[in-house]
């Protein structure tokens, strides 16, 4: 068996999906299975069981030697939570759990950690683990991740394979549930539809022109071939960058929307609201080099070619990945 936590959310109903297609079938789906639209991410996949997440714990003590690896891709993920108790129960606290028993039962394990986890990136956006301590999360959210991150490090007693996966900017299908925390291609798609046009952020650095902001931005379906690689590799323990390596505009990503739509271009600019401004990321760019050097040579997506399936074979049909 296969667990898969926060398997009806984004990523890990795409995960789901990506084992499917290799036949694991065996998946146990651990969610809080209360959200009707969420759970529409999991209709036609093949699960064998679903968990509730708070009977997790326990029904992992009951079934473990079944368990051949954890996915444990599940959390809060809003980055406007401020309730930092509730932040460090699920995010940090219960991971640190599911490490534990992934030690006493041997057996693998990889987590979603987050770009969030950089900050500004004043100390960039490396994963070399010896910076990790220097980094200065923006909210709540990146400090609960980081906060594991370095907790992880520290550990003597590990599982004897474990990543902790710092995810960018992932975008792609089954996001639909996601709300204002949904990925901006899906917001600029709708948005596009809507109204005929687009409006983005100004520019209140001097350094960027307007719309020339840049972020990784990641496919979903280039995130999860990630996952499944190093479900297969089994060694070289550690943290890992998952971004597509190449920072591109919110121009570009706009463009390439308009472009998918067969629509004209109509891009407007608004400021930024204040209350962010000073906590606005201008730039991020995972590096690779890491996740390369251990044999991970998958081609990414580029932006255009990732936003295109994406539109035409997902958002207008409105179906599921």
């Amino acid at each position: 068996m296969i667990i898969v936590t926060g398997a009806a959310g984004f990523i890990g109903s795409c995960l789901v999906s990506r084992l499917n297609s290799d036949n694991f079938n065996a998946i146990v789906a651990v969610d809080n299975f209360d959200n009707s639209d969420k759970n529409k991410n999991l209709i036609g996949k093949k699960i064998m069981e679903q968990v509730e997440r708070d009977e997790f714990l326990p029904w992992l003590d009951e079934n473990h030697e079944e368990v051949e690896f954890i996915f444990h891709i599940g959390a809060i993920t809003d980055t406007a939570e401020f309730d930092k108790d509730l932040l460090d129960k699920l995010n940090t606290n219960f991971t640190r759990k599911i490490w534990q028993k992934s030690i006493v039962y041997q057996i693998p394990l990889i987590y979603a950690s987050s770009a969030a986890t950089y900050g500004m990136g004043e100390n960039g956006f490396d994963d070399d683990e010896n910076r990790i301590e220097k980094l200065k999360p923006l909210n709540p959210y990146g400090e609960s991740k980081n906060e594991f991150d370095k907790w992880a490090l520290k550990q003597t007693e590990q599982p004897f394979f474990w990543a902790g996966l710092k995810f960018f900017n992932v975008y792609g299908p089954n996001e639909y549930h996601k709300g204002r925390m949904a990925s901006v291609i899906f917001h600029a798609y709708h948005q596009i539809r809507e109204t005929g046009g687009m409006k983005l952020f100004r520019s209140h650095n001097p350094d960027y022109r307007d719309g020339e902001q840049m972020r990784d931005f990641v496919y979903v379906k280039d995130v999860v071939e990630a996952c499944v690689f190093l479900m297969h590799h089994r060694k070289n323990s550690g943290i890992y960058n998952v971004g597509s390596g190449k920072a591109r505009s919110f121009l570009d990503l706009t463009r390439a929307v308009f472009n998918a739509l067969e629509m004209e271009e109509n891009i407007t600019f608004i400021d930024t609201p204040e209350d962010i401004r000073d906590k606005y990321q201008y730039f991020t760019e995972a590096k690779m080099d890491k996740l390369r050097s251990i044999g991970f040579d998958y081609k990414f997506h580029s932006l255009e070619e990732g936003i295109t399936d994406y539109v035409k074979n997902y958002l207008l049909p409105g179906k599921y990945y």
